[in-house]
């Protein structure tokens, strides 16, 4: 991989018209299909129910797992702007660069219109204040903070995780990670986690690390992603135990338990924890 600069990016332009951001180190281009804006409401802000969330509580904790170019934190923060609450938004990601390209292009992006200062102030001092609470970002490795003996952050109302594919950044996958990330949620808090994948080892490996899975809305060409949760009620379409025979058969199955990207059938041991889930229990 290459040096994790602004100039390891590149502006590409969408099928729709919309423009968006290119890893050439990874060589992925942040939310492919339907463009930045319309990815991050589709997906997370929708999916989340945020605004009926949030403006339900005093504070609402939002973790955002691969800051990125920022779209998916921006898309919040407007859904957010006029309700009460306080919102404490934070943000992680190892490089800075792809906002830092973003800003650089923020007239042809279109969705950081409004929050350009914003965004600087978040990179030039770690933290930015919003008219109703904060913004911070958490610069360095994900699944070494979320080892830390000390929570890298409050326990979330909801996560936006948004890392690049287990193909090409398999430490952000793992069976560890996941489990690390269920370790820091607050039992007592609802927290609900969307992400774009729909892989069968994703959803097994959530299922392994404590969370109950879902369905997720289509965005784009996708006609599934994944919602978890650590309450059931917060996912409008759990996943039925007809899945765990689809699950059964995949070659693609078994979590990745070291940060190697591999496909597997799940090994006996995997398949007896995850029949035995609560989210396929019969009563």
């Amino acid at each position: 991989m290459g040096p994790l600069n602004a100039d390891n990016y590149q502006l590409v332009r969408l099928k729709n018209g919309a423009y968006s951001v290119r890893s050439l180190a990874e060589d992925e281009t942040f939310h492919p299909v339907i463009g930045p804006a319309a990815e991050a409401e589709a997906l997370y802000v929708k999916q989340l129910d945020l605004r009926r969330r949030a403006g339900r509580l005093g504070e609402f904790v939002v973790w955002d797992v691969g800051l990125g170019a920022a779209a998916n934190a921006i898309a919040v923060l407007r859904a957010t702007a006029d309700l009460p609450c306080s919102l404490r938004m934070v943000s992680f990601d190892r490089t800075r660069a792809p906002l830092e390209f973003a800003l650089r292009h923020s007239a042809e992006l279109g969705y950081l219109a409004g929050y350009d200062k914003t965004a600087r102030e978040l990179l030039d001092t770690g933290r930015a204040a919003l008219a109703r609470g904060q913004w911070e970002f958490r610069q360095g490795d994900f699944p070494q903070l979320l080892r830390a003996a000390i929570p890298p952050a409050p326990p979330p109302h909801a996560i936006l995780f948004d890392a690049f594919s287990p193909a090409k950044n398999p430490a952000m996958w793992t069976a560890a990670l996941f489990s690390d990330l269920h370790r820091w949620l607050d039992p007592r808090r609802p927290c609900a986690m969307p992400t774009y994948s729909r892989s069968t080892m994703l959803r097994v490996t959530l299922l392994l690390a404590g969370f109950f899975v879902g369905i997720g809305r289509a965005t784009g060409e996708k006609e599934q992603t994944t919602i978890a949760a650590n309450a059931p009620e917060l996912l409008a379409e759990p996943l039925p135990r007809e899945w765990l025979q689809r699950a059964r058969h995949s070659r693609s199955a078994e979590p990745l338990w070291e940060p190697v990207y591999r496909q597997a059938h799940l090994s006996a041991e995997t398949w007896e924890k995850l029949r035995c889930h609560p989210q396929f229990r019969e009563d």
